[in-house]
């Protein structure tokens, strides 16, 4: 019998000013023209954190230090389409280094700094989800189970 392999992936919630970085998906299929954060999935022979490294590099162009970054939430969540398992991490962080610029214009139609008390309407549901169990200091969550 097959071993469960869940899918894993990683969210960037980074805080500069008390505004959060977003990114409105685009063109990939899933939940276009609702917004995201920095995010994608976890390789093999990956952690967390080098994830969170080259997603934030491949997609933005910046830099963070591991050490910057820290978990704030972890989600296991069953897709929407109920094919899926996730195990979804979301990391913190408020430095980096290099100059913001969308990498991905094929995949994400604009990145915007918003206010946590003034997020817009259209966050992709599990990112909503998340980020209001983050707000409330929940560390784990469960969806669509």
């Amino acid at each position: 019998m097959d071993r469960f392999r869940p899918y894993f992936a990683v969210y960037l919630i980074l805080e500069v000013d008390g505004k959060l970085l977003m990114a409105k998906r685009f063109n990939t299929g899933y939940m276009d023209g609702m917004y995201s954060l920095v995010a994608g999935h976890v390789d093999g022979n990956e952690t967390v954190y080098q994830a969170m490294l080259r997603e934030t590099k491949e997609e933005v162009n910046i830099d963070i230090i591991a050490e910057d970054m820290k978990v704030v939430h972890v989600s296991h969540r069953n897709s929407n389409r109920g094919e899926r398992e996730y195990i979804d991490v979301y990391l913190k962080a408020s430095k980096f280094s290099g100059e913001i610029e969308n990498l991905e214009p094929h995949k994400c139609s604009d990145l915007t700094w918003f206010e946590f008390d003034n997020l817009p309407e259209n966050i992709v549901p599990e990112v909503k989800k998340a980020l209001e169990d983050i707000f409330k200091g929940e560390i784990f969550s469960t969806l669509g189970f």
